[in-house]
């Protein structure tokens, strides 16, 4: 199913008093193969942020194949700030062995310092929550640093809830 069309820039200056002319060039947008490239600095922002290495060892090539196709498996929203990406949401289908059900699967939601506190984390949140409902998903999970208490904050005020789990990796 194709991801959604653009969404037109949120009014959150009456909430957060940010000057108009910030949102002025600014979108959330979907992301496409053609992005890839300038996804990797936003992708070693994020990794910095979490205190997590990063390489970009062909990186861009394998998410602008991910993001290619019909069917592509994975789906990206990237806000778009004067022809700059400073933000992205990232989500792929993933299966519930428990629930004996797909959910879709946020695997990156990330907004750049400088745009922070403007409405773009709610509004990829959201994109993200209407390309589940679009694939018939009735559930997104994700995972965050339990160090990172403002976006825990922000998670809960969109309304979602927490369990405690640790994230294991192993070479295959």
């Amino acid at each position: 199913m194709p991801i959604p069309e653009s969404l037109p820039v949120p009014d959150v200056n009456a909430q957060h008093d940010v000057p108009e002319r910030v949102h002025q060039h600014a979108r959330v947008r979907v992301g496409t193969p053609a992005d890839a490239p300038a996804l990797i600095p936003l992708f070693a922002e994020h990794a910095a942020y979490e205190k997590l290495p990063f390489t970009d060892a062909g990186t861009a090539a394998r998410i602008a194949s991910l993001l290619d196709g019909p069917d592509p498996r994975l789906a990206v929203w990237v806000v778009e700030a004067a022809g700059v990406l400073v933000g992205y949401a990232a989500v792929s289908r993933e299966l519930s062995t428990w629930a004996a059900a797909d959910y879709l699967h946020l695997d990156c939601l990330f907004v750049s310092s400088t745009h922070r506190g403007q409405g773009w984390g709610a509004l990829l949140l959201t994109r993200a929550r209407e390309h589940a409902r679009s694939l018939g998903l009735t559930k997104l999970q994700w995972q965050t640093p339990p160090w990172n208490e403002g976006a825990l904050g922000f998670y809960r005020r969109e309304g979602a809830t927490t369990r405690d789990k640790v994230r294991c990796y192993l070479d295959a």
